[in-house]
């Protein structure tokens, strides 16, 4: 019988180590560095252990090997990183639309048929306008439900109503949702049968937020090992998200304060990080 690791949620399973070697290919890593990794993670578990902890241990491992693998091994908890609030998270969405070659803005105060709503991103090419809300979880166990398309529909439609008004009803409208971690079932069948854009951390199937970010390059900053927790938050701050950001502006990295020779060793690992 096989070591039962504890998941976030509390669930028990049997740690299955192709799945962890999954992981570490997906993030650049080489058939025998996968074995390497996890053979040493093999030989440390019990029964018990987190499946958290068990992160930790091929990140570090990864960490001593390459910071761009390790870099890309965390992309998710990078993700999470762009919090407490979801105002990051929101420029993120917009940065991910822009490559898509939209002209974007965020935050955006939008007078509907019947009420004005606040728009986290806005999302424009020749005939087409997409509304998108986005969720964001500080904890990667949480769902985002059936509730929020069921709410967010009901917003798109009243902000298409006074839209179509404004610039006619030959554009294609759309509304969305962004989440920085999973949905529900029950939410994905809705949005199927509503028309609705869901975007989350693996959905759609190599669509989803991982595969694309993995495509583009457009890794957030808080995927950087050479940065601390603080340094990242105050870039943050200043509505910085991606590593290319800080690549054409390293004035930013002066201006909280961090050093010449080490904006250097951050701007490398900018750069490994970000190659295709």
């Amino acid at each position: 019988m096989g070591i039962q690791v504890v998941k976030g949620n509390g669930e028990k399973v049997i740690f299955e180590p192709e799945k962890l070697k999954r992981a570490l290919a997906f993030s650049g890593a080489g058939a025998s560095e996968q074995d390497r990794i996890a053979n040493i993670v093999s030989s440390r578990l019990y029964h018990g252990i987190t499946t958290k902890r068990i992160y930790q241990m091929a990140f570090d491992l990864l960490k001593k090997k390459s910071h761009k693998i390790a870099g890309r091994y965390r992309l998710k908890s990078a993700i999470m990183d762009l919090g407490p609030t979801g105002y990051p998270f929101e420029i993120f969405v917009g940065k991910i639309l822009e490559k898509m070659g939209y002209q974007v803005e965020t935050g955006k105060i939008i007078q509907g048929k019947c009420i004005q709503h606040e728009i986290d991103v806005i999302a424009r090419k020749p005939g087409e306008m997409i509304m998108i809300e986005c969720k964001f979880h500080r904890n990667n166990q949480t769902k985002s439900s059936v509730q929020v398309p069921l709410y967010i529909q009901s917003r798109y439609l009243d902000v298409k109503s006074a839209w179509e008004k404004d610039y006619g009803k030959d554009i294609l409208y759309r509304g969305g949702v962004v989440t920085n971690t999973k949905f529900s079932e029950d939410a994905i069948n809705y949005a199927k049968c509503a028309g609705l854009i869901l975007i989350s951390w693996d959905y759609p199937a190599d669509t989803g937020l991982k595969y694309f970010i993995d495509r583009t390059g457009l890794h957030p900053l808080t995927s950087l090992i050479t940065l601390t927790k603080k340094e990242k938050q105050q870039i943050l701050e200043k509505g910085i998200v991606l590593c290319s950001e800080i690549i054409e502006k390293p004035d930013i990295l002066r201006e909280v304060g961090i050093k010449n020779n080490k904006i250097k060793k951050v701007i490398l690992e900018a750069e490994n990080l970000i190659e295709p």
